[in-house]
């Protein structure tokens, strides 16, 4: 199905990141902040990302509370990630796409995958964040690529599929994290849907 593909780009989080225990940090803290029962947050932020919202952004927004900590020193690798990066950097490129906050590329150095890394585009440095197409205009023309000789592997439908696809990349949706609730209509479907990175293999290695 991909056919002339040079490079492929990855999302970090929820797509080579593990957020899980992030994300449950934060739902604590939105817990105590309100008073509620853990139980009670993490029901309502599901029910968010269900309708295709930002759960623990909208929890932050209807409890009022100002700002939340992301917890970056508890991200972890997901299990599969450098063995499928690496067995993929054999055959393509490899590239960063991806709403970070600054140091993107130090920490993919401290999880040990920069090294399989030829180029990260991350929003903090570049002043754009997706899904505005710019930050994947920018990743296209530093890697010298064409749309339609690249793909974009993310978990978000919204800020990684939908943009991708408009301007002309290959999609695959990995359905990790809470990415995976979205619910999608046609436009925004992808060329493939996967699970875990391991799957990607199947789809690049064939």
């Amino acid at each position: 199905m991909f056919r002339n593909i040079e490079w492929l780009f990855f999302d970090v989080g929820s797509t080579l990141i593990n957020e899980e225990k992030v994300y449950k940090h934060i739902f604590y803290d939105i817990a105590d902040a309100t008073g509620e029962s853990y139980g009670k947050i993490y029901d309502m932020a599901i029910r968010f990302y269900k309708e295709n919202k930002k759960g623990d952004l909208e929890l932050a927004k209807m409890y009022g509370i100002p700002a939340l900590n992301r917890y970056l020193e508890e991200e972890e690798l997901y299990s599969d990630a450098m063995e499928c990066l690496e067995i993929l950097r054999q055959k393509y490129k490899i590239g960063v796409i991806a709403n970070q906050s600054f140091g993107t590329a130090s920490r993919l150095e401290q999880h040990g995958i920069l090294k399989y890394v030829d180029l990260v585009v991350a929003s903090a440095e570049e002043g754009v964040s997706k899904p505005n197409p710019k930050i994947f205009q920018i990743a296209l023309e530093r890697s010298g690529c064409k749309p339609e000789n690249a793909v974009m592997i993310g978990d978000r439908i919204d800020n990684d599929i939908v943009p991708a696809k408009r301007i002309g990349m290959h999609t695959v949706w990995i359905k990790q994290g809470f990415g995976g609730l979205w619910r999608i209509n046609e436009e925004e479907m992808p060329e493939k849907e996967v699970n875990h990175l391991s799957e990607l293999k199947r789809l690049f290695l064939c």
